[in-house]
């Protein structure tokens, strides 16, 4: 697991082995999947958006599009660099199908942390990753879940967890771009200290 902060914080899990009721539905949980599957089908277009925003860095200073507040960043524009270079070099990969069990699954960290500010992907009531995606239906081959705290703009959320500053093994980006993960569910929400949250929880394959 890495957990970063820098204007937004973002933290990523990978478990790999066999094996209220809320927000499935949430518009901004279902356009962050939309944007990851465009990420996923198209990435040299997806290189064009990180290009975009690689105008909004100036060294190790950051503005998003549309703010005023200037963040300092882990490694500045060169994570921007990097990332566009790793998205052009892509090959297309297949869209993820949503699941609202998975959906389901995130919502219960989304109204967890959302109540008590907390991060990470252990939530105080609602578990590990495992536990909370175990309690909606079975998967196989491979779980993984992306968080990011921060965004309030889908493709802005995506593209940074893309790009991954301070995480040094892109772990997020690997999880977006993984063969191995076909179906996911997200689900988003306000945050007590970084105003918004989105969780993307991942499966090779699962069943509600």
């Amino acid at each position: 697991m890495a957990v970063r902060m820098w204007g937004m914080m973002i933290a990523t899990l990978l478990v790999l082995a066999p094996g209220t009721q809320a927000l499935p539905g949430d518009g901004f949980g279902r356009q962050v999947v939309a944007e990851i599957n465009l990420a996923r089908t198209q990435p040299r277009r997806y290189a064009q958006y990180l290009r975009e925003l690689r105008r909004s860095y100036w060294g190790k200073f950051y503005r998003a599009p549309g703010s005023l507040a200037t963040v300092v960043t882990s490694e500045g524009g060169g994570a921007v660099d990097e990332a566009i270079g790793f998205v052009e070099r892509q090959a297309p990969l297949p869209p993820l199908t949503w699941s609202d069990g998975l959906a389901l699954a995130a919502a219960e960290l989304v109204r967890d942390e959302g109540q008590n500010g907390d991060v990470g992907h252990r939530g105080r009531r609602s578990g590990t990753m495992q536990q909370r995606i175990e309690r909606h239906g079975d998967w196989s081959n491979r779980i993984a879940e992306n968080i990011g705290y921060g965004p309030e703009d889908p493709r802005l959320m995506v593209m940074e967890l893309i790009i991954d500053d301070g995480v040094p093994d892109r772990g997020h980006r690997k999880n977006i771009y993984s063969r191995a993960l076909k179906v996911a569910g997200a689900a988003c929400g306000p945050h007590p200290v970084y105003r918004n949250m989105c969780v993307i929880d991942f499966a090779s394959f699962f069943r509600k």
